[in-house]
């Protein structure tokens, strides 16, 4: 069999991010330790996925932090007593991951094609990585999540916002040379595109911008539904 050919763009974000890992890494060691309101929502995470009873179900199935990055957001729903895994595109911010968390388990992947099983998550986060994701592959990325979550089980997205959906591509960063496309949304465009992949929204957040920050930053929280008893 042929092996499959990633799409144009994530091979783009994986090179461009495998260029960039260390300073970006560097830079943010934790971004969430100066944002409150992200840790809260993150908090509310993992009491939805209490709540769902996955977590604590037969086997516990895992929580997996998707475009993880240096791992921060892995090492915190660890803290909090969920077991996780992180996935990111770029194997050298997966080697960088692993190295700062060597308890934890981060693997090279994409949310644009999850080898996962069927209904085997116990949650799915995903905190500023859609934002690297074109329009028209939006949809198959939820409907992915929508296939390895279990019932009931619940999703945390953030991204970029503004008055209207945007895109940036990005030639240099650190001093280095790549090709980074970034894609802000509303919070109704993103909620759209979950309820056709059958993702079922529970609440929406938006932040204005902070320090540093040139767009509002959104939030939202939805679950895969729970089948209806007949």
């Amino acid at each position: 069999m042929r092996p499959v050919r990633a799409p144009d763009f994530l091979q783009s974000t994986q090179a461009s991010y495998d260029a960039i890992a260390e300073a970006y890494a560097a830079e943010h060691p934790d971004s969430l330790a100066g944002r409150p309101l992200e840790r809260a929502l993150l908090t509310a995470f993992v009491e939805l996925v209490r709540a769902a009873g996955a977590a604590g179900a037969a086997g516990r199935p895992p929580v997996a932090d998707i475009g993880s990055g240096p791992g921060y957001v892995t090492a915190r729903l660890h803290d909090a007593g969920l077991p996780v895994f992180g996935v990111d595109a770029s194997p050298r911010m997966v080697a960088l991951a692993r190295r700062a968390h060597p308890e934890l388990r981060f693997h090279v992947g994409s949310m644009t094609a999850l080898d996962l099983p069927e209904e085997t998550l116990g949650g799915i986060v995903a905190l500023y990585s859609i934002i690297h994701v074109p329009d028209d592959h939006l949809p198959s990325v939820f409907a992915g999540f929508r296939r390895v979550l279990l019932p009931g089980a619940p999703v945390l997205l953030g991204f970029q916002s503004g008055a209207e959906d945007g895109h940036q591509r990005l030639t240099e960063r650190y001093g280095q040379e790549i090709a980074l496309d970034y894609y802000w949304r509303t919070p109704d465009t993103v909620a759209g595109h979950l309820a056709e992949a059958g993702l079922e929204l529970h609440a929406r957040v938006l932040r204005e911008p902070g320090p540093g920050e040139k767009l509002p930053r959104a939030f939202l929280l939805a679950r895969r539904p729970v089948p209806r008893e007949v």
